[in-house]
């Protein structure tokens, strides 16, 4: 097919909730910026924006993950205002009723110690005992339980697929262009040793000539950074989400984190729940069908054990996203790198991408516009951290 050209200062590789939340940004800061975001699967049949828990919380271990999580509310709690177009005001569900970590005996210094951290940073986590927690929650069966740590309020869930379409209708209304397409390379030049993106090459033969490119390709961002010789550390991980219901009532229930590693929460007239496979049972890429077998295997009389009610509880469906999982420290992954001057990186997440796309769309688009990081200095997820073998240990991994 014969090529054709033609110019966007901007593109974003990737139109899930980061690209979109990027885009919004980049035209909310700068109204005459001009932006072409490249997304092949325009319905997300496959994206991790639409496929996910769709959850935000305080309750990090690290200072900057939890300063993004406090941008993050602060954006999903007055999102009809920021997002409306032409009067319609996007609504995305907002449930704050919080997390509810539970540590085993081995697992309690770690939760003060994250308790502390997040206090200090002004979050509003309470500590519990087991007494309390069976007083508060009296469905909660607290054996083997020690402490919980329970957010009282900025922490909870929402609809993850309605934010995305928020973020793409209000992009849209600021004169983003969206192209149904699969990048499949760039054109560059070299100075110094340094490459420079001149044009992003398009399956159709299409080149989109530009002075910057964002990798924001989810699930599929190390192929991109490949293109230029970079290894992003970026592998996709499937997670399996199962649904079911339950005859009685757990009031109050928050989104549970159980010292398996297993985590619930509650989702319209039911629940929903999930777990992290053994690092020798969770291969990269893996096709996106559910692991029922794990639900009657080991989520089930898990959570049975947890919340005895569960034992009469009825699954009705389950489906499968990918996680676009960080192998080096499982936090995102922002900014240049050395070897390419003008391809941002917005990847690795870690299935915390929909939570952080607020603070994350608006720190890179500064960075893009500026130069530097403005409002939030996100210095600590730079690819630099990668380069130099200084991991961002982050404990609080769900």
């Amino acid at each position: 097919m014969a090529s054709s050209s033609s110019h966007t200062p901007i593109a974003i590789i990737g139109g899930g909730a980061i690209g979109s939340a990027i885009a919004y940004f980049l035209t909310r800061q700068r109204p005459d910026c001009k932006v072409t975001v490249v997304e092949r699967d325009p319905g997300y049949a496959q994206a991790s924006s639409a496929l996910s828990a769709s959850s935000i919380r305080q309750q990090f271990s690290s200072p900057i993950n939890i300063a993004i999580s406090q941008f993050g509310i602060e954006f999903l709690r007055d999102i009809g205002a920021r997002l409306q177009v032409g009067g319609e005001r996007p609504d995305i569900g907002l449930v704050e009723a919080g997390y509810l970590y539970l540590a085993s005996p081995a697992g309690e210094s770690v939760l003060r110690d994250n308790h502390a951290v997040q206090r200090g940073m002004g979050a509003d986590v309470a500590l519990l005992t087991p007494d309390a927690l069976r007083e508060r929650f009296p469905w909660l069966s607290t054996d083997g339980i020690s402490l919980g740590s329970l957010g009282l309020s900025a922490e909870g869930w929402f609809d993850g697929y309605s934010l995305l379409q928020a973020l793409r209708r209000k992009a849209v209304a600021q004169g983003v262009r969206y192209v149904q397409a699969d990048a499949v390379g760039v054109d560059t030049q070299a100075s110094g040793g340094v490459r420079h993106i001149s044009a992003l090459r398009l399956a159709d033969g299409q080149r989109l000539e530009c002075s910057a490119v964002v990798n924001a390709a989810g699930a599929w961002a190390r192929p991109v950074a490949q293109w230029l010789g970079i290894d992003l550390p970026v592998f996709a991980k499937r997670r399996t989400v199962f649904h079911f219901t339950c005859p009685e009532a757990l009031p109050g229930c928050p989104l549970l984190i159980d010292p398996s590693g297993i985590w619930l929460r509650p989702e319209g007239a039911g629940f929903i729940a999930g777990f992290c496979p053994s690092e020798g049972e969770d291969p990269d890429d893996a096709p996106l069908e559910p692991d029922h077998a794990a639900f009657e295997n080991h989520v089930w009389p898990t959570l049975a054990e947890r919340i005895p009610a569960f034992e009469a509880l009825r699954q009705r469906s389950a489906w499968a996203g990918y996680y676009e999982m960080n192998a080096f420290d499982h936090n995102a992954i922002l900014g240049l790198h050395p070897a390419c001057d003008n391809l941002y990186f917005a990847n690795g997440f870690s299935g915390h991408g929909l939570q952080q796309c607020p603070a994350i769309g608006r720190g890179l688009a500064e960075r893009i516009h500026t130069g530097r990081w403005q409002t939030l200095d996100l210095e600590p997820l730079a690819f630099q951290r990668i380069l130099d073998g200084r991991p961002l240990i982050e404990s609080n991994i769900i």
